[in-house]
C-alpha cells in the first residue's frame, strides 16, 4: 500500500464517517456516554423552590441574603480506543478487510468525540503492544487515529503478498475453532496458548489499558477476538474502565469456500492433514462452528457485564454502533 493509497483512503473514510457522524450520531453518543461526575460552577441567589441543602452558607453570611450553589455535570470523556491488527484483521472477502472496517468503526467513534470535546487515544496491539497514541483532543488528531488503524506495520512494497498470508492465518484458525468444536474435550487447559509467532493477546492489551489510563474511560475493543482465556482481564478492566467489545467478522468464517483439496497444520500438535474443502459435511461443520463462536463469545462477554457490538465487516458498521446506542440510552433509563 503506497503512502498516497493511505492517504486517499483515510480521506474517503472522513468523508463517510463525517457525514454519518453529522446526520445520525450527533446525539447518540453525547446521550449515552456520561461524564466523570458533576463540578462546581458558581453561585447564585436563592429562588423559593430550590433545596435548602445546596445554600452557600458561607456567601449567605456575607451578602445578607440567600445564595445556593450551582453544579453543573463534567462532559469531557476521554475514549480508548484499543484496536487489534494481527494478520487475520488484514483478511475480507469483500470490497474490505477486517481491518478497514475496524478503521472505519474507531474513525466513527473518533470523530463523534472529539465533535464533544473528547480526548481520543489510541493502542494497536497483537502479541504485544505495537503502538500507543496517548488521548488528545482535535480533528488532526482523530485522523492520525484513523491512519495507524488503518496502515500500522503494513509492508508498503509487499501488501499482496501479506493478503495471502492473512488468507493462510484466518483459514488454520478457521480450522483450529473447527476441531476444537468437534473434539471430546476430556480435561481443562488453564494456561493461555501461544504460537510461535506470538498470536494475539488480549490480556496484554486489558493490563497496559489499567496501567496507562489511571481516570475512568471509555474502552472499545476492537478484535476478531482469536485469543483465549482473557475475559478475566477484560472484567479487570471493565470494573475501571467502561468496556465495550467489538467483534468484526467476515461472511467467509461462516463459510469454507470450496478451493478443493487444503493441507491444514494442527498448532496444537504440528501435525498436518488434507481437508476436501468441496464436502457438504466438512462445510456444514466449519459454518456451525463459526456460528457458535460468535454465539458463546456474545454470551460469556453479556454475562461479565462486558457490552458487545458485531459488525460485519461487508456490511454496514454505523447499524450496529447506532442499536448499541440506543440499547444503552434504553438501558440507563430504567
Amino acid at each position: 500500500m503506497l503512502a498516497s493509497e493511505i492517504i486517499r483512503r483515510v480521506k474517503e473514510i472522513q468523508v463517510r464517517t463525517g457525514r454519518h457522524v453529522a446526520d445520525v450520531l450527533a446525539g447518540e453518543y453525547v446521550s449515552v456516554f456520561k461524564g466523570g461526575g458533576i463540578e462546581f460552577d458558581e453561585v447564585r441567589p436563592y429562588i423559593p423552590g430550590d433545596d435548602i441543602r445546596s445554600i452557600d452558607w458561607n456567601v449567605t453570611a456575607r451578602v445578607g441574603e440567600p445564595f445556593v450553589k450551582r453544579y453543573v455535570e463534567e462532559r469531557q470523556l476521554t475514549l480508548m480506543l484499543i484496536a487489534d491488527i494481527s494478520p487475520s484483521q488484514e483478511f475480507g472477502s469483500s470490497q474490505r478487510s477486517k481491518r478497514d472496517a475496524a478503521a472505519e468503526l474507531c474513525a466513527l467513534l473518533a470523530f463523534s468525540a472529539i465533535q464533544n470535546d473528547d480526548k481520543v487515544g489510541l493502542c494497536l496491539f497483537h502479541g504485544e503492544i505495537e503502538q500507543f497514541i496517548p488521548p488528545r483532543k482535535g480533528q488532526k488528531h482523530a485522523l492520525r487515529v484513523v491512519r495507524e488503524v488503518l496502515a500500522h506495520g503494513q509492508n508498503l512494497s509487499d501488501n499482496k503478498k501479506q493478503n495471502q498470508d492473512a488468507k493462510l492465518k484466518l483459514w488454520q484458525r478457521l480450522f483450529n475453532n473447527w476441531k476444537k468444536s468437534t473434539q471430546d474435550k476430556k480435561s481443562s487447559h488453564t494456561g493461555r496458548l501461544r504460537s510461535a509467532d506470538r498470536g494475539t493477546d488480549i490480556s496484554q492489551a486489558m493490563e497496559f489499558l489499567l496501567s496507562v489510563s489511571k481516570r475512568k474511560s471509555v474502552c472499545f475493543l476492537v478484535s476478531d477476538f482469536m485469543d483465549e482465556n482473557y475475559q478475566q482481564s477484560l472484567m479487570t478492566a471493565n470494573r475501571k474502565h467502561d468496556v465495550v467489545s467489538v467483534l468484526i467478522s467476515d461472511p467467509r468464517e461462516l463459510e469454507m469456500p470450496s478451493v478443493g483439496l487444503i493441507a491444514l497444520k494442527d498448532s496444537e500438535n504440528g501435525g498436518t492433514r488434507l481437508y476436501d474443502t468441496s464436502s457438504s459435511s466438512f462445510k456444514a461443520s466449519m459454518t456451525l462452528a463459526g456460528k457458535q463462536r460468535i454465539s458463546e463469545l456474545e454470551q460469556n462477554l453479556r454475562k461479565r457485564g462486558i457490552d458487545f457490538i458485531h459488525i460485519d465487516a461487508s456490511g454496514s458498521v454505523v447499524d450496529p454502533l447506532v442499536k448499541f446506542f440506543r440499547m444503552r440510552e434504553k438501558r440507563s433509563r430504567r
